[in-house]
């Protein structure tokens, strides 16, 4: 949960950092170092699937966020914008933003307009990147849009996760195959059909998980997704889920049979095992996860 003080409103801040903040990656860690006690981020919001959606990234970022509608602002001049944000935070005495950053009307303004703009202080913070690579939330997009989940979790600087609430499924899991959890997932960008190894976090515990995304093209045909907790003891079934990405295991495919099905599944559990313990040391966030037996891992 975010660290920062509830009672943060706009009166009281005093720096912010403007952007997208698709992801809270990397990239966006070295602005966030920028802001101090009393910063915020204004979160030019496009209403489409994110890596973080909305407020959520308030909760990798630690610090509050304030949406503003894309299609509200977008036919502002840069000077008009800036006013928008003096008039909102009376306080504001730093702006951060990227080196690539552009803002107004068309993208028609720059960091140089800003800074002529803007009475007080700039902070341009340098691209960044991480084994080789420019950390950008386009990049990382196009990695879980691929299916490519090591690749975003290195530039994200954690594991890849979606939410989503429990619904009822078609209900021949549990008693042809395995038992699964389904979830509906809104705003999450979704990574491409198939098979992975995951955490699943239910309240305080989080699981070995094996998820499949996808339409179920061996039984009904409809588009799920769904997730089966590796643990012998059956964990306490929370309303709202969480999973966390950490390995892509393979395609979605047909099966002609549903005992072809369960034999697949249990290889795919078998190498979700494989998978689920491990923390990638470029993550940086420690996992526990529940081992079965009452205790966190």
């Amino acid at each position: 949960m975010p660290s920062f003080s509830t009672l943060l409103t706009k009166d009281n801040i005093t720096a912010v950092a403007i952007g997208h903040f698709d992801g809270v990656h990397r990239g966006h860690k070295q602005l966030l170092k920028q802001l101090g006690e009393f910063g915020g981020l204004v979160v030019i919001d496009k209403n489409k699937a994110n890596i973080t959606p909305k407020l959520k990234r308030a909760e990798y970022s630690s610090y509050p966020c304030f949406l503003y509608d894309f299609d509200a602002i977008k036919g502002l001049s840069g000077e008009e914008f800036i006013a928008l944000l003096k008039h909102d935070f009376k306080n504001l005495k730093k702006i951060v933003v990227g080196f690539d950053f552009r803002f107004g009307r068309n993208r028609a303004w720059d960091k140089y307009d800003l800074e002529r703009i803007f009475d007080g202080e700039v902070v341009v913070v340098d691209e960044v990147c991480y084994d080789g690579m420019g950390v950008h939330s386009s990049a990382i997009r196009e990695f879980i849009k691929q299916g490519k989940i090591k690749e975003a979790n290195k530039l994200l600087g954690r594991e890849y996760s979606i939410e989503g609430d429990v619904i009822k499924g078609q209900g021949i899991g549990a008693k042809e195959l395995v038992a699964t959890l389904n979830l509906e997932v809104k705003s999450y960008l979704l990574p491409r059909e198939g098979v992975y190894a995951t955490r699943t976090r239910m309240g305080s515990y989080t699981y070995g998980s094996v998820t499949f995304i996808g339409t179920r093209v061996s039984t009904d045909g409809n588009f799920s997704v769904e997730t089966h907790i590796l643990d012998e003891v059956a964990p306490k079934v929370t309303k709202h889920v969480a999973v966390c990405f950490i390995k892509r295991l393979r395609d979605n495919k047909k099966f002609n049979s549903l005992s072809e099905l369960k034999e697949q599944i249990k290889c795919d559990i078998s190498e979700a095992r494989k998978s689920v313990g491990v923390c990638d040391l470029y993550c940086d966030e420690t996992i526990k996860y529940f081992d079965g037996s009452g205790a966190g891992i």
